[in-house]
């Protein structure tokens, strides 16, 4: 009785050393930061705030401001060469195009047609290969000498978006071909950077066909904003066609100053788009760069009204997820979920499907800005596509910069139709699928990096995969539950030196191990020290 006594004390002192120890480490875990407690990150950085309906705007169908021409368009000039581009790009067949068209033409007769993707960018010309599958949107810059709103290209940048979309060459020999080639192109042009402001008396605009001024070097990293140069005609003439440049600085930024386009004139366009019913898929190769304060200004929240209120009505909206640049730092900070660069309108990846750019090698592209709202990638570097310039009936593979140092086109601006047209393409043969529909089924077919919850930052659900978007049976579809894994956000805090919480985790973990061993020595040497006697054999 008297052992089973000092048992029963030595398990009592045993629950109260426990119960100390829990009650010492209780008010240090209280004390942790919160990315050590899993607590959401403060301010609106990685997440934007809640929509402001409030700030849906109409669409007032005209410029938002008066703009002057300051620099002559894109243009054709003799470069001395006889050159015709006969290869396909390399994104093409890496995402095996001609497979997943073929798969649409057997199911629907056509690769596209009766799908309207309005294209939001600097305008599209009227080359042959869109076959007049292109129509006027809308004009927000200047209204145009002579041709309907939308379809003047000064700056030869939407041409090219529009041509990865739905470019059909005439020529057998031509091995580039648009995504969705029966698709209808519908042009919004939103900004130029030919154009600015006109806060002077009226004068001429420089002629488009003199000799345009010489282009600077675009930031590292950017797409050129210079207007690419043909090499050849494709299927036209096989004549040597040159496109000169016709603007200086890098990249495709709403808001910056001396250029046409602002994010109001934006949320305009996309209000319109989605009150009017004028298209399914809405393409973006546009944004807005800015520090990541904390704040959303007044632009942005017109954007997102309108992002969203075009989603309720099922249009599909893809954005480009921004090139880095010295003005559009990258978001390599160690926190993710606090990134120190904002894009627009991909950061509302809510109603937006915002696309990142990879390269020849399958890599991300080092341009392609990061951020927790990249949805997808495709091939962005190595580009050819269209000649915008007026009269071209060929292709464009190189962009001049200073006149005569010619580049390779490259941008999250060319990504973003890759998936404009695979989105088309699964319109067409999914007609049932609404918008969200048509997202997840991109979104859930791609080729998913091996990261947490099947999504980075980088490549977001991983690079398009069209042959399975367009064939693969998704338990999503059929009633059975198969979400779209749940993005799993970085939980590694910044670095910081001069932080003492880690060390002070770590003592207090190893602290903790040493109590409970010490206890643990403790009773073990109790028990025995109380456990009765063994007795040998009884002598008679």
């Amino acid at each position: 009785m008297a052992a089973t006594r000092r048992f029963g004390a030595t398990r009592r002192t045993t629950t109260a050393l426990l119960a100390g120890t829990v009650g010492l480490l209780t008010p240090l875990a209280m004390t942790l930061p919160g990315w050590a407690q899993g607590a959401p990150s403060d301010g609106y950085f990685a997440t934007p705030p809640p929509v402001d309906m409030s700030k849906l705007i109409p669409d007032s169908r005209q410029p938002d401001k008066k703009y002057k021409q300051q620099k002559g368009c894109v243009q054709r000039s003799t470069l001395g060469q006889n050159i015709v581009l006969k290869n396909r790009p390399w994104g093409q067949d890496y995402l095996q195009i001609s497979k997943a068209q073929e798969i649409v033409k057997a199911a629907t007769g056509s690769a596209g047609a009766n799908v309207r993707v309005a294209v939001v960018d600097t305008g599209v010309t009227q080359h042959p290969w869109f076959q007049n599958r292109v129509k006027s949107g809308g004009e927000y810059v200047a209204k145009p000498n002579g041709k309907p709103d939308g379809l003047e290209d000064c700056d030869g940048h939407g041409t090219e978006v529009a041509g990865i979309i739905a470019a059909k060459p005439d020529n057998a020999e031509v091995g580039f071909v648009g995504v969705a080639p029966d698709a209808t192109i519908l042009s919004y042009r939103q900004l130029s950077e030919n154009y600015e402001p006109d806060n002077t008396p009226s004068s001429p605009p420089p002629s488009s066909s003199g000799t345009p001024s010489s282009g600077t070097n675009p930031p590292s990293g950017s797409e050129s904003a210079l207007p690419p140069s043909t090499q050849g005609g494709g299927g036209g003439s096989g004549e040597s066609d040159g496109t000169s440049p016709g603007q200086s600085n890098g990249g495709r930024q709403l808001e910056k100053a001396g250029t046409a386009g602002t994010l109001k004139t934006l949320a305009e366009i996309i209000h319109g788009i989605a009150e009017r019913h004028e298209a399914d898929i809405i393409n973006m190769s546009v944004d807005n760069c800015r520090p990541a304060d904390g704040r959303i200004t007044e632009g942005e929240q017109q954007v997102q009204a309108a992002v969203h209120f075009a989603a309720s009505q099922g249009i599909v909206i893809i954005a480009a997820a921004g090139n880095a640049t010295d003005t559009c730092p990258q978001n390599d900070q160690p926190d993710a979920r606090k990134p120190k660069t904002i894009v627009t309108p991909p950061w509302f990846a809510d109603d937006v499907l915002s696309v990142g750019a990879i390269d020849e090698t399958g890599s991300v592209a080092p341009f392609s800005v990061h951020g927790p709202w990249v949805g997808v990638a495709a091939p962005g570097t190595k580009i050819i596509s269209l000649d915008p310039a007026e009269g071209s009936d060929g292709l464009a593979n190189l962009t001049f910069e200073n006149g005569d140092k010619a580049s390779e086109i490259q941008g999250t601006s060319f990504a973003a139709p890759y998936v404009s047209g695979l989105a088309a393409l699964v319109k067409a043969k999914y007609s049932k699928l609404d918008a969200k529909g048509i997202i997840n089924r991109i979104k859930e077919t791609a080729q998913h990096p091996a990261a947490p919850g099947g999504r980075d930052n980088y490549v977001g659900y991983g690079v398009i995969d069209p042959v399975a978007a367009l064939t693969q049976s998704l338990p999503s579809e059929v009633g059975n539950q198969a979400p779209i894994p749940a993005p799993q956000q970085a939980q590694l805090p910044p670095a910081n030196p001069n932080d003492s919480t880690p060390m002070i985790v770590a003592l207090a973990g190893t602290g903790g191990g040493l109590v409970a061993l010490l206890i643990t020595l403790f009773v073990m040497r109790t028990i025995r020290r109380n456990r009765p006697a063994e007795t040998g054999p009884t002598r008679r």
